[in-house]
């Protein structure tokens, strides 16, 4: 398989375009790190971009030629999505005040390595940002005489996720860092997780009247 190099560079620079623009993988990347710091901002990141490539992979292999053609799955789609921002908001608005006092202490509240990743990855899996790209933006990126098409998806796809981890990292890192500087304030560690809750109830409402309207 050869892609040209011009090809290759308009697909990065159309791929850092979206990626810039802030939607539920960031939003939900600032929420968790303002919430819990950057670690686990930052395997929110990894979860997150796995479930993109995992996303991608599902394109490449023949999903989307489907969700082109039907309005009501991607709209399904994206619903789930939504849905689950609003159970995690839901969640951390309920748990607001224990887990700000028990940050606010150092102790363990924040949650394993493990969930982190594996809700990262159930967004990342469900954005509708990255689904619409991927169906809509990929196929002007493949050259169809350069070999296996599905091969070629999958490289792109790749390459998105990756792109992706970093600059959604910087993201995560920065809300993190603003977050450690009020560890001795539990008071304002609450207005924060408040505000980390607000974030993921927000965009997940926003995500279903979007997918319904």
């Amino acid at each position: 398989m050869t892609v040209s190099t011009s090809r290759l560079l308009g697909f990065c620079l159309a791929s850092m375009a979206i990626i810039l623009v802030p939607g539920p993988s960031v939003l939900f990347t600032i929420a968790r790190g303002i919430a819990w710091g950057r670690l686990v901002a930052v395997l929110t990141v990894l979860g997150n971009s796995l479930g993109a490539l995992a996303l991608s992979a599902v394109v490449a292999v023949g999903l989307g030629p489907v969700l082109t053609r039907s309005a009501t799955l991607t709209a399904a789609i994206e619903v789930a999505g939504g849905a689950y921002l609003l159970w995690l908001g839901a969640e951390a608005f309920a748990h607001r005040r224990e887990h700000a006092a028990s940050i606010a202490r150092r102790e363990g509240s924040r949650p394993p390595a493990s969930r982190a990743v594996r809700q990262g990855f159930v967004v990342g899996f469900l954005n509708p940002k990255a689904l619409v790209f991927f169906i809509a933006v990929f196929p002007h990126f493949v050259d169809r005489t350069a070999g296996d098409v599905t091969l070629q998806l999958l490289v792109l796809g790749a390459i998105f996720s990756t792109m992706a981890f970093f600059s959604d990292s910087a993201w995560g890192i920065a809300a993190g860092t603003a977050r450690e500087w009020l560890l001795d304030s539990p008071r304002h560690l609450v207005r924060l997780r408040t505000v980390g809750a607000v974030v993921m109830l927000g965009l997940g409402v926003l995500i279903i009247t979007t997918a319904v309207a």
